[in-house]
């Protein structure tokens, strides 16, 4: 039995996500595909157009067997987080065989041979990196120039200039991907499709192939004739969803939330959440209050050693209590459970066979995720990795999420909270 494993957010669902998709199973001829899926918060650190719910549907109706959520903690860290969250519920699943990521470059060879670099030369990779940031580069760019001067140092077979590959953003993922494999100790094989079309984070629309990014920028301009240009699964139900006032939701839709709970915070208070070092606690008190819009603020807060993207996660984890003790633990024990959010016919056969082979709980009913635990806690062989604590915070965060995101539905009728709670898995029988 082979069983394609993929880490997707679908923000929204387009062409290019088709096109790997569809490549990934040509690969692979899979019996099973189950995808890993952001909730309603991304890696990006910012709302999804429409919710979790409608793309599973969408997932689900494109050639995906089984959706399940990527926690929280993990959705809205950096790529390192990010992979370790997806690719540990992709081996915790107990039945993955394969995992296709997209890639600008599509070098595995050179992509495992850059991972494994990082993963030998450890402590000399992290000195060169804190060089690098203390004359002021962001972490890519300092990560990027520490592994050159490393290959050069110490005559490692490989081209240096070979290590500009990962300034891609599908191919420092990828990157992560194989890192938390070897972190697994996975036998999970791993490849990849090149992408194809526009960059990751291109904003300029070019038709059928345009980048979610571009997408996502049109549909912020009101432009919503870019619909057109997207995959007839994936526009019928974000037209849906618009039409019945569940979005779009952007970033800057959170601005009165944000700024109003930063504005009810003092400097010491920053410091309880996770990544307001180096000033930035200073910073994000102190232009809170007098920044009139999320954008504004980033704006005011930046510096060439922060990217945008890590500013607007940082921005996130007062909203959502993200401590460092949650992210370090959450990211040395991993995943503490799979929560499905929807599945096929073909899915269900999967689902019964990764009941008993998956070595974490599996929750398809969240009202029930406390007796699911106490179910495994009781077990003679329960994993040593699963943490009573730690798998009650991460899944309130998911909960959290839900319950925050509903708030910026345009309907008042969606507003209400515990949708996670209220709505069933998705099941296309």
């Amino acid at each position: 039995m082979r069983v394609l494993g993929i880490i997707v957010e679908y923000n929204p669902f387009h062409y290019g996500h088709l096109y790997h998709l569809r490549k990934s199973i040509e690969k692979i001829s899979p019996d099973y595909v189950v995808a890993v899926m952001s909730g309603n918060f991304v890696q990006r650190g910012e709302p999804s157009i429409i919710d979790k719910f409608a793309r599973a549907e969408i997932a689900l109706k494109s050639g995906v067997d089984i959706v399940i959520e990527l926690p929280l903690i993990y959705s809205i860290q950096d790529a390192g987080g990010f992979a370790i969250g997806a690719v540990g519920i992709l081996e915790r699943f107990g039945v993955i065989t394969d995992i296709v990521f997209g890639s600008e470059s599509a070098r595995e060879d050179v992509l495992e041979k850059i991972a494994n670099i990082t993963i030998v030369y450890k402590d000399q990779l992290q000195k060169e990196i804190r060089k690098g940031m203390k004359m002021g580069l962001s972490f890519p760019n300092a990560r990027k120039m520490a592994l050159k001067n490393l290959v050069k140092k110490l005559s490692i077979s490989i081209d240096p200039s070979i290590i500009d590959i990962i300034e891609n953003s599908n191919d420092i993922l990828g990157l992560e991907y194989i890192r938390a494999l070897n972190l697994y100790n996975s036998k999970i094989k791993f490849s990849c499709i090149k992408r194809v079309g526009a960059k990751y984070s291109d904003e300029e629309f070019k038709g059928r192939f345009s980048s979610a990014s571009a997408v996502r920028k049109m549909l912020e301009l009101s432009n919503y004739k870019v619909l057109d240009h997207l995959p007839e699964i994936s526009r019928e139900i974000i037209k849906r969803e618009f039409d019945s006032g569940r979005g779009p939701i952007f970033y800057e839709n959170m601005a009165p939330l944000v700024l109003g709970i930063m504005r009810t915070m003092e400097r010491k208070d920053f410091s309880k959440f996770y990544g307001f070092v180096e000033g930035l606690d200073q910073r994000f008190s102190k232009f809170s209050r007098q920044a009139a819009n999320l954008k504004e603020l980033l704006e005011l807060v930046k510096s060439k050693r922060f990217t945008f993207t890590k500013l607007r996660r940082l921005s996130l984890y007062p909203i959502f209590k993200i401590t460092e003790w949650l992210i370090k633990e959450s990211n040395r024990l991993g995943p503490q459970y799979i929560r499905v959010l929807g599945f096929t016919t073909k899915g269900r056969e999967l689902l019964a066979i990764a009941k008993k082979k998956s070595s974490i709980p599996l929750i398809s009913t969240p009202s029930l995720y406390e007796k699911v635990l106490l179910k495994v806690l009781k077990s003679k062989d329960k994993p040593v990795f699963l943490k009573k604590d730690l798998y009650i915070e991460q899944f309130k965060r998911d909960v959290m999420a839900t319950n925050i995101y509903s708030l910026f539905y345009k309907n008042p009728r969606y507003k209400k909270g515990e949708r996670d709670m209220r709505i069933p898995v998705i099941q296309m029988l």
